[in-house]
């Protein structure tokens, strides 16, 4: 199965993460307050080894228990104003960190509405959904912990072995030895680690594509009996991604393992020539003590440089991910999405124009030949046109061309006499209304569904149901304010249709654009939506696509589009006199049928 489309070029990590700047700087004040805040928390977890030997060297050995005591203050006073630091560092973030992952959750759906329908055709809706939930949630942590402490960590360390060399510089050399292969270790974790997480987070992305084409299509999954073949085909993603996770998991331990084994030895070491330089006099018991709880102090910081640099690879991947979206070029001309209204004509009134129009794919094979292919055709201003041809000859494709689903690779499609490519999609799209085939309603009301596009208020919705025939949606249990479900699936198919119907015509546009819009309906149903769509169709230029004559009948002419090309256009009955291909088509004949183009 595929993950992303294209194969992201390799990039450093930190060049990667510092794409994320523009939503950090406007909470760098806070983040930066935190920062300073750990590590003045993790400072003072170093000076406890220095009150540790003043009391071995001082109390201690003069056996005074009034200065053990106070000794102990001390540490208590020392140890809680750590842990408040430590806590205070965490209330500061949390509430920046939310929003940021916020902002960026909201910039990639609306960088989602803005991105063209051959962006949406290319991508799996899975690796869309999981770069706006699992990528962006591993941002927020990263943010929120590690970035912080790979700072706060390096400075501990840093500190900590200025803290070793000074108490005794022969110690600190000593405990400094693993410095260099940990490094090295760490360098090629790195390398490693970025495809396996790179790998993982893909992977999660097919998963949840599978996920969720198993439940939008569950009633053809239970209804085929495929229910085990597809428990099989999650099995095996679910194993890749566990294999990925196994593999991620062994590199880890490779790091711990080294980043914990080697300084250990080395505070091993420090500690029997520590105690052979006490006990031979040349070295305090105090000043022992609080070289080896300096060292052991610092055993969190060395021992966390491997799960940080782990949650540092993965942000980066996810960063990475979040961009490849964002990168994407939206469509010419996009702009902020509004409510659908009247907009006012521009130009004479010219009706819809289309001047040799060609049409390629953009992921169609180099020398392949066009979908369509210098198509010239009017429609008059206030004229119904029906279009006509065998499956595949490229009838919903010319249809969104109109409302610049797709854009024309050549010619042009003009609106009253203005280019439609010199329109914001926001002045076009309210003057073109269009209905597809397979109806898409969404996860809330019936009348929200139908005034999604456009009218103002009740009125203009019950004009809409009206023309649809959709008068089922009063009987429903809350009326028009019934809830239909994700995909509208507790509706039926020509139930659906007719409410797709109502939202393309409550908006009284002058441009109608129809993709066979009865399809799904019976024949009363189909006889009285068109008995109420020729009212419409009388003060609006129409555009439809049809398959039955009855549809047909409803144009005022008909196109026959063939091979890419308009052959001829005519009345209905002009064209069964005159066109076979036509007769047939109409009578059903299969002799009428033509190869697909795609």
């Amino acid at each position: 199965m595929p993950t992303t489309p294209d194969a992201p070029e390799p990039r450093s990590a930190v060049r990667t993460l510092l794409r994320l700047w523009p939503y950090v700087r406007p909470v760098r004040a806070r983040l930066f307050t935190a920062a300073f805040i750990a590590i003045v928390a993790s400072c003072i977890g170093l000076v406890i080894p220095l009150v540790l030997k003043w009391m071995v060297d001082g109390p201690v050995a003069d056996r005074d228990p009034a200065g053990v005591w106070l000794g102990a203050l001390y540490l208590l006073l020392l140890g809680l104003a750590e842990a408040l630091l430590f806590g205070y560092r965490r209330w500061l973030v949390a509430r920046p960190l939310s929003r940021v992952e916020a902002e960026m959750r909201a910039d990639l759906y609306r960088h989602l509405q803005r991105l063209p329908v051959a962006f949406h055709d290319r991508w799996p809706s899975g690796q869309l959904l999981s770069r706006a939930t699992t990528d962006l949630m591993l941002l927020r942590m990263f943010l929120a912990f590690p970035l912080t402490f790979l700072l706060v960590n390096g400075v501990t360390i840093v500190v900590g072995v200025v803290i070793m060399l000074i108490q005794d510089w022969t110690l600190g050399l000593v405990v400094l030895v693993p410095a260099v292969p940990v490094l090295l270790t760490c360098v090629v974790f790195e390398k490693k680690y970025s495809g396996a997480a790179r790998l993982a987070q893909d992977q999660v992305g097919d998963l949840t594509t599978v996920v969720e084409e198993s439940v939008l299509g569950i009633r053809i999954i239970k209804g085929f009996g495929r229910h085990r073949s597809q428990a099989l085909a999650f099995r095996e993603l679910s194993g890749q991604l566990r294999g990925t996770e196994l593999h991620k998991a062994r590199l880890l331990a490779t790091i711990l393992g080294v980043i914990v084994t080697l300084p250990e030895l080395a505070i091993g070491a420090a500690l029997v020539l520590g105690a052979v330089r006490v006990a031979d006099g040349s070295l305090s018991a105090g000043t022992l003590v609080a070289f080896l709880s300096t060292a052991l102090a610092l055993r969190w910081p060395v021992d966390s440089i491997g799960f940080l640099l782990a949650m540092s690879q993965e942000a980066a991947t996810a960063t990475e991910r979040y961009f490849e979206v964002m990168d994407a070029e939206p469509e010419s001309g996009a702009e902020k999405a509004g409510p659908r209204g009247p907009a006012p004509r521009s130009g004479a009134a010219d009706g819809l124009r289309f001047e040799h129009v060609c049409f390629r794919y953009p992921d169609a094979p180099p020398g392949s030949p066009p979908v369509l292919d210098g198509i010239d055709l009017h429609i008059r201003p206030g004229e119904s046109l029906a279009l006509v041809g065998a499956t595949g000859s490229g009838k919903t494709t010319l249809t969104a061309l109109v409302p610049r689903l797709h854009e024309v690779t050549s010619g042009r499609i003009t609106l009253d006499g203005t280019d439609i490519t010199a329109m914001s999609r926001e002045e076009l799209r309210s003057r073109v209304a269009v209905a597809f085939e397979e109806p898409t309603l969404f996860s809330a009301s019936v009348g929200e569904n139908v005034l999604m596009g456009g009218g103002n208020g009740e009125e203009d919705l019950e004009r809409a149901l009206g023309v649809a025939q959709a008068g089922f949606a009063h009987a429903l249990p809350q009326g028009v304010d019934t809830q239909v479900g994700e995909q509208g699936l507790s509706l039926s198919g020509g139930q659906r249709q007719r409410l797709a119907l109502a939202r393309a015509v409550v908006g009284r546009p002058g441009f109608l654009v129809l993709d066979d819009p009865l399809s799904a309906l019976d024949v009363h149903t189909e006889a009285a939506v068109e008995a109420a769509l020729r009212r419409v169709l009388a003060d609006t230029t129409a555009l439809i696509v049809a398959h039955r004559p009855s549809t047909v009948l409803l144009a005022d002419r008909v196109a026959l589009l063939s091979g890419g090309r308009i052959t001829a256009v005519g009345t209905h009955h002009e064209l069964l006199r005159t066109h076979p291909e036509y007769a047939h088509l109409m009578s059903g004949d299969p002799a009428g049928e033509q190869e697909d183009q795609r």
